[in-house]
């Protein structure tokens, strides 16, 4: 095991990603797969690595990452976070950058709980006057 592994976490919805950053030449895997296979679209792999490319850093780590819980597009949103905090560690001055590009922000919208007496959260079952 590599004697400089940052480690992070991110979390968006219900969604949680652990994030192993060590020094490298640009490998990204999450849950063992490549990050290409385990998301599906080419905007969600973009967005995964957006961290990176902010901190100009693309290819000098190699990223692991455990992420589980919620869906996709939530687990890419604490993939990214994950991968920004990580970063930080690694150098304080890109701060401002991350900062800036919106990627240290905790997302803190989630599902609104259902609620007693109504078919969902806001929704309400149908009034009949008579």
């Amino acid at each position: 095991m590599s004697e400089n592994v940052l480690i992070a976490t991110g979390r968006r919805k219900t969604s949680v990603a652990r994030v192993r950053m060590s020094e490298g030449a640009g490998r990204i895997s999450v849950n063992e797969r490549p990050y290409e296979d385990y998301f599906p679209t080419v905007s969600l792999q973009n967005k995964v690595v957006e961290p990176l490319q902010v901190a100009n850093a693309t290819q000098k780590f190699d990223v692991d990452i455990l992420a589980h819980g919620g869906g996709i597009v939530g687990q890419v949103g604490a993939v990214r976070l994950g991968i920004a905090r990580a970063l930080l560690k690694t150098d304080a001055e890109l701060r401002p950058s991350l900062k800036e590009a919106g990627l240290l922000r905790r997302d803190p919208r989630a599902k609104e709980r259902k609620k007693a007496g109504q078919p969902g959260a806001r929704k309400r079952f149908q009034f009949s006057k008579r």
